[in-house]
């Protein structure tokens, strides 16, 4: 059983930046893929960004590429989101989500991953 736990969020102006923080515990992180996705009030989950088990692949979405950047420390079992330009339509509850991988891949659809976190908000104010 994996368990995660985010944090990180808070009120920002656009333009600003945040980090979020995914903490990991139950197994170790680097034998798992990582995701972040998000959901906007009355508005489907989507995917935001994902990491290989080792980091060494990542995959974000268009609407976050260039802004958006995860990383991780598989030695603090810790997972990052750093978002920067923040923008309104960034406004959402943010989730990390793991899933146990034997290979050197990234998946982007919330089908795919087995564990979930509680989500942080993430509010953008213009």
């Amino acid at each position: 059983q994996v368990q995660l736990v985010e944090s990180g969020g808070g009120l920002v102006q656009a333009g600003g930046s945040l980090r979020l923080s995914c903490a990991t515990s139950g197994r170790p992180l680097s034998l798992q893929a990582m995701g972040w996705f998000r959901q906007a009030p009355e508005k489907e989950r989507e995917f935001v960004a994902a990491s290989s088990r080792s980091g060494g692949l990542t995959y974000y979405a268009e609407s976050v590429k260039g802004r958006f950047t995860i990383s991780r420390d598989n030695a603090k079992n810790t997972v990052y989101l750093q978002m920067n330009s923040l923008k309104v339509e960034d406004t959402a509850v943010y989730y990390c989500a793991a899933r146990f991988v034997i290979t050197e891949k990234v998946f982007s659809t919330a089908a795919e991953y087995t564990y979930w976190g509680q989500g942080t908000q993430v509010t953008v104010s213009s």
